[in-house]
């Protein structure tokens, strides 16, 4: 069984002062596994660990022309919008660039003025080679969403802080740039964990759609059907009520009705996501974390042929090389994108009761689970529907998300029950984090 790393800050810190005394002989048993290899990586750079290598700041006439070009300026009242109001909680939100260099940097009060005193400032390119183990370097250097809690930080003058953050990935899937939070606790809490994967998937669905003119990048096998098409303008020609899906993923999987199997469930949801078609090998290291042979794979699809051809009454899948979805097939899944689109939180919400083939551990599904969560949570983060707003926090994703119920009760009547249940449950969910 894989062993549970510590994040306790006295343990932390005791494992990173033998680490660094040991000049990386001794391995840092207990740690997170990202945080040690970032400590082995500083360590091979020759990061010093009192005085990290000066980071190169652009002078400010330059930082402002790249700046204004760069593909993520475009989204950046999108991020002031949806985590804004994290600069007001003691949080600093900083965008970088693909190389590290930070082209925001917002926020106030002490947190500011602690970031600013170990460099963490417009133009400073912050990259593991030269300020050893953070959030943005780190999540650059993975390619993933990584959090650095205080003493996890590779440079001391930085294990004050907590960091949190994720890369954010152009139309195409290359990296433009990472989201962070820095801060005190709070930033490395599982909130802003939620909140930045939540503003980085709805900043990519937004740059996808400037990309392809409004239409979902990858162009889904109904992309071009005219209900559906309806559908995300707004409505169904003539106000025709608005199509059943044929797929059901939140919930019990069915096929027009059908049960489906969970891995039947599984690879129709990977295929819908995947238009152009996946190879059985790729098929494969997304439906199982460990080793799927090729001949399961095959016999799974051979089975899920079977069953759909039989409730749609023609062929599902087209090809083997790679398999692909032949025809059209709506599922609920694009009922809630469909809504998210048009605006409509509340009738997103309705149609999504759980969260996408909850019970699944297939890799590709739990990174699908977590990007439509992401995107359900940013919506109700930038809406100004109360009642959206309460129908989340009422629900068991919502439970601890500080963003929706600090915009509960924003939103709420001041002075009214709501206002006041926004506040005592606030309340509850700070002390946890102090």
């Amino acid at each position: 069984m894989q062993q549970v790393p510590h994040r306790d800050a006295r343990w932390v810190r005791a494992a990173y002062e033998s680490f660094v005394g040991s000049a990386g002989s001794e391995e840092p048993d207990g740690i997170d596994p990202v945080v040690a290899a970032s400590w082995l990586r500083s360590l091979r750079n020759g990061v010093d660990p009192d005085r990290p290598s000066a980071v190169p700041v652009a002078t400010s006439d330059d930082l402002d022309d790249y700046r204004s070009t760069h593909p993520l300026a475009v989204a950046m009242p999108l991020v002031r919008d949806l985590v804004g109001g994290a600069t007001g909680d003691g949080l600093v939100v900083a965008v970088s660039d693909d190389v590290g260099r930070l082209l925001w940097v917002e926020g106030r009060g002490q947190v500011r003025s602690a970031v600013d005193g170990v460099g963490f400032v417009e133009g400073a390119v912050w990259r593991e080679e030269s300020v050893g183990t953070n959030a943005p370097g780190t999540a650059l250097a993975t390619r993933r969403p990584v959090q650095v809690l205080g003493a996890e930080h590779f440079a001391r003058p930085v294990q004050r802080l907590s960091c949190t953050a994720a890369p954010v990935h152009d139309a195409a899937g290359g990296i433009i740039g990472v989201l962070d939070l820095t801060g005190g606790n709070a930033a490395g809490s599982h909130v802003a964990l939620a909140l930045v994967r939540a503003t980085v998937a709805m900043v990519e669905r937004e740059l996808a759609l400037r990309a392809t003119g409004g239409r979902e990048a990858g162009g889904a096998p109904w992309a071009d059907d005219p209900a559906a098409d309806a559908d995300l303008a707004g409505g169904i020609p003539g106000g025709a009520a608005e199509r059943a899906p044929d797929l059901r993923l939140l919930g019990a999987p069915t096929l027009r009705g059908r049960r489906l199997s969970l891995r039947h469930a599984e690879i129709m949801l990977l295929l819908a996501e995947h238009p152009r078609g996946l190879s059985a090998e790729e098929l494969a290291v997304l439906l199982h974390p460990g080793d799927l042979s090729l001949v399961t794979v095959r016999a799974e699809i051979s089975r899920l042929r079977r069953v759909a051809d039989g409730v749609l009454g023609g062929p599902l899948l087209a090809g083997s090389r790679p398999y692909r979805l032949a025809r059209m097939v709506r599922s609920d899944v694009d009922t809630v994108r469909g809504r998210l689109r048009r605006g409509d939180v509340r009738g997103a919400l309705s149609a999504y009761p759980e969260p996408l083939l909850r019970r699944s551990t297939a890799p590709g599904v739990e990174r699908l689970r977590e990007e439509l969560e992401a995107e359900v949570r940013g919506a109700v983060h930038a809406c100004d529907d109360l009642a959206a707003v309460e129908q989340w926090t009422a629900r068991e994703e919502g439970t601890d998300d500080h963003v929706a119920w600090t915009r509960l009760a924003r939103l709420a009547e001041p002075g009214g029950p709501q206002a006041a249940r926004a506040r005592a449950h606030l309340g509850v969910l700070e002390r946890r984090l102090a």
